[in-house]
């Protein structure tokens, strides 16, 4: 399943940006997703076989009521080749690409209180510089932390949070006695 949404999402990757509207493909695209998710009478039309490929076009051009062509084309598509199951991977695989395609970088910043927005801001123009990459910044609250921050950026996780020297000193002490 994971090859197939490879290749849905590539082709779509690649026509949206052949026709300069990747940015509305990548909108489109969650917004359906998301409606999609929430909503178990859409997931039941459109994932059931009891319903015809040209029912579900019928109601992708209700949907999508104004949606770019390109992007109502590709869901007809998915939906006649049965293959709507993999919409939820399809809009991974396309995200990861659009992301990379815009040089985003998505970053978690933990701490235990709520941060002011020009830390916030700082810590993103920092990270911006060093990577030379657009950051998507998330903050979190977690009082577990103690103090200090935890920065996860993509796999990489920075953990400058007083519960981790705790943790580090406890080891520490464990192993001496």
């Amino acid at each position: 399943m994971e090859e197939i949404a490879e290749v849905y999402a590539r082709a779509l990757f690649d026509v949206a940006k052949e026709h300069d509207v990747l940015d509305e493909v990548h909108d489109q695209l969650g917004q359906f997703t998301d409606e999609l998710s929430k909503n178990h009478d859409l997931q039941v039309f459109f994932f059931s076989p009891y319903f015809s490929s040209q029912e579900k076009k019928d109601g992708i051009t209700k949907v999508v009521e104004g949606g770019d062509e390109h992007f109502v084309r590709f869901l007809e598509l998915l939906a006649e080749r049965h293959r709507m199951p993999a919409l939820f991977r399809i809009r991974r695989v396309f995200d990861r690409m659009w992301a990379e395609e815009n040089k985003l970088l998505s970053v978690t910043l933990t701490s235990a209180v709520e941060l002011d927005d020009d830390i916030k801001d700082d810590l993103r123009k920092k990270i911006e510089e060093q990577t030379g990459r657009k950051v998507d910044l998330t903050t979190k609250v977690d009082p577990y932390v103690i103090g200090g921050l935890v920065l996860r950026v993509g796999n990489l996780v920075m953990d400058g949070s007083i519960r981790a020297r705790l943790e580090r000193l406890r080891k520490q002490v464990a192993k001496a006695a």
